[in-house]
């Protein structure tokens, strides 16, 4: 097994073969995530900064309900195409062996990143404190930071130019409304 070095991150390609081991470590990476950035430092946000924000009630109930769901959607999709196409999950010392290009991924190239986020966003929205809403706001500038800084450094070196590609044809964030096709600009 490679080890890689990135950004003073460790890298490792999967070594994993088996689709339903990728999908356990892929579950158990989803109850880290929910655990520390869900639970945990929310809840520390919560107490360090505890002021009721005046969130109306729909954006409260409906949108937060709605963001939860729909990132946990795109969370549990982009979870399988890791495994069954990537051949690896989320967590860098497990990293996919193949380039994820299609599904959810061929939108945008952060969908893992934008579901984690809604999750977020919608637990703020729900919480309705100052606290959790600059936990939201801060944990997000930091996800581009690594982005930008971690994973797409690392992602350029593993795969070279078909990553370049994938670069200058799907959008890291906003989600194109149609399929990103090779020379599509």
């Amino acid at each position: 097994m490679t080890l890689r070095h990135t950004s003073q991150h460790a890298i490792r390609p999967s070594a994993t073969r088996s689709t339903a081991t990728l999908w356990a470590k892929s579950l158990l990476n989803a109850v880290l995530f929910f655990c520390v950035f869900m639970i945990a430092l929310p809840w520390l946000a919560d107490r360090v900064l505890s002021m009721p924000l005046p969130i109306p009630t729909v954006l409260r109930l409906w949108v937060a309900a709605a963001l939860f769901v729909i990132g946990l959607a795109v969370w549990l999709s982009c979870l399988d195409s890791f495994s069954r196409r990537g051949h690896g999950t989320p967590l860098p010392m497990d990293a996919p062996r193949e380039l994820v290009t299609d599904g959810l991924f061929s939108f945008m190239r952060n969908p893992i990143m934008v579901g984690e986020l809604s999750v977020v966003w919608a637990e703020a929205l729900y919480v309705a404190s100052l606290g959790v809403v600059v936990y939201a706001a801060v944990l997000s500038v930091l996800a581009h930071l690594s982005v930008v800084y971690v994973e797409e450094p690392e992602l350029s070196q593993r795969f070279g130019e078909r990553y370049a590609d994938y670069r200058r044809t799907v959008p890291r964030w906003v989600p194109r409304l149609r399929r990103a096709r090779r020379g599509d600009k």
